[in-house]
């Protein structure tokens, strides 16, 4: 089997990612078949790397998902109406969080999206369709105040239910290498496997 041919990116991207289908330019032993030492999250294996993943993820969907309830909630906008701006705010923090760290590092707008783009997408995805039925089946969405104690309550609900869905997602996609910047791609951690 063939995989992607390596690219080489600036040094000050060694501790970071390069785009999807491509390796660090800082671990060119690293293996690159599915799976292949994937299930490392900074020295971590297996359903803990997953669950430190889904936690990651869930920090950056709950930014944007308490933004777009708050705001659904605070024009009194219709469910449907307040769960997409609420997911739609929920992939912009999601990605946001996730793409900082490699565009401060210097790489460009495109190829950390690319990077970032499959693993963050799903793992964001399902996370928010559980969340928004959750908070919509809790009442969260129908509430009339932020202040109201089902909202926090539908929130902190949706969230758990949010990542318990998203966890085994995020151990498959570290398994199948789709997590590129979770899959443990510290020189260090990489040099004791």
């Amino acid at each position: 089997m063939s995989y992607p041919a390596r690219l080489s990116y600036p040094a000050q991207l060694s501790d970071s990612c390069a785009p999807i289908g491509h390796e660090c330019a800082a671990h060119p032993a690293a293996d690159q078949r599915p799976g292949a030492g994937a299930h490392g999250h900074h020295g971590e294996s297996g359903w803990h790397a997953a669950a430190t993943v889904t936690s990651h993820c869930l920090t950056g969907c709950l930014v944007g998902e308490w933004i777009g309830l708050a705001i659904g909630i605070a024009l009194a906008l219709s469910a449907g109406i307040t769960a997409v701006l609420a997911t739609a705010l929920a992939y912009a923090s999601g990605f946001g969080l996730t793409m900082w760290p490699l565009l401060r590092r210097g790489m460009g707008f495109r190829p950390a999206l690319s990077t970032v783009f499959i693993g963050e997408a799903v793992s964001i995805g399902v996370m928010e369709i559980v969340m928004n039925i959750v908070d919509y089946a809790t009442g969260g969405m129908g509430v009339k105040s932020l202040f109201a104690a089902r909202y926090w309550g539908s929130l902190a609900v949706a969230a758990g239910a949010g990542f318990l869905a998203a966890w085994p997602v995020n151990f498959w996609l570290l398994g199948h290498n789709m997590k590129k910047c979770h899959a443990g791609l510290d020189p260090a951690q990489e040099s004791r496997r």
